[in-house]
């Protein structure tokens, strides 16, 4: 099928080999050898990926100091995210969403759901989430065209943001959008607005506010609790329902917003060796699910039957949510 979106070509920036620089563009070539998936199979790469300069706002991606319309808006919402991102709230909210008995729905329908959805926490999209999704999913697959289940991981990868809606609870927002980060030990200061950490009650928690906390050294990512959000939420929500999407999908979907981890590398102390092949899937998914945020427009209904035979390959016709 003919991909109805023109988007430059993105570099990926992950266990690179070889590096090289053309006039002003900045381009990375990776060895196919470095990325695998399952038992050896070696994914081929695209052959570039120029990241665009500026977000929807003419503004540089991530900046949270930038000036503009929504930064008093993101900055407080960090604020409260931080100071209310505790264990005990993390452990409350696992118990409270893992039993997955609000509401029952096949992915398509939670897609649909999310076109009333705009994240407050992101200062480079204003968007429908579903254009975000679908941008970021075609983006994709434009580059890696036999690689379906990171297509659909593309398409998937936000629907948690349905916890924002009356069936889910309308939790607030700085409870389900926003970057992620693991409690229990230490905030790591490269997490966007560290300062307001300091007035969680986890700060001056000593057996929280640790290198380690309640962790030890290579535990492995999945006995760490990460701040409580739609990332989470999808992950349980697709680990439940027995998808088969492989590990890397599942740790995409989860970690996605783990800013401090696949851009600062904070937190490396706390991963395993599957960790550390995961991650790079993730540095690769990073650069779409950022970097596709634009004013080009999808067709969705030509596209829709595409994604539904991904649904129907790797979830069950219906959901528990």
């Amino acid at each position: 099928m003919t991909i109805v979106i023109d988007q430059p070509v993105l570099g990926l920036e992950v266990e690179q080999k070889k590096v090289g620089v053309e006039t002003e563009e900045k381009r990375v070539e990776i060895d196919e050898k470095e990325l695998v998936l399952g038992g050896g199979f070696a994914v081929p790469q695209p052959k570039s990926f120029v990241v665009p300069e500026t977000n929807t706002f003419g503004q540089t991606f991530r900046d949270y100091e930038a000036e503009g319309q929504r930064q008093p808006g993101v900055e407080n919402f960090y604020r409260i995210n931080h100071i209310n991102q505790s264990v005990d709230f993390v452990n409350k909210m696992r118990e409270e969403y893992g039993k997955l008995n609000r509401v029952e729905m096949s992915i398509w329908e939670c897609c649909e759901l999310l076109n009333d959805v705009v994240d407050e926490s992101d200062p480079d999209l204003d968007e429908p989430q579903i254009e975000h999704l679908l941008q970021t999913a075609e983006a994709i697959r434009k580059d890696y065209p036999n690689e379906d289940w990171l297509h659909l991981t593309g398409l998937i990868h936000d629907l948690g943001k349905v916890l924002l809606l009356p069936n889910f609870g309308c939790l607030p927002q700085w409870a389900v959008v926003g970057d992620t980060y693991p409690v229990g030990c230490a905030f790591d200061e490269s997490v966007v607005h560290y300062k307001y950490f300091m007035d969680n009650p986890d700060y001056n928690n000593p057996a929280y506010n640790t290198k380690y906390g309640m962790y030890s050294e290579g535990c492995g990512l999945n006995n760490v609790l990460m701040s409580w959000g739609h990332d989470d939420y999808m992950y349980l929500v697709a680990k439940e329902n027995k998808t088969t999407l492989p590990s890397a999908a599942l740790f995409i979907i989860r970690y996605h917003s783990f800013y401090a981890l696949h851009r600062s590398e904070a937190y490396r102390h706390l991963m395993n060796e599957e960790d550390v092949a995961n991650l790079k899937w993730l540095q690769i998914f990073n650069k779409y699910d950022l970097y596709s945020k634009s004013k080009v427009r999808i067709d969705v209904e030509k596209v829709k039957p595409y994604y539904l035979s991904l649904i129907e390959k790797y979830f069950p016709m219906k959901l528990k949510w």
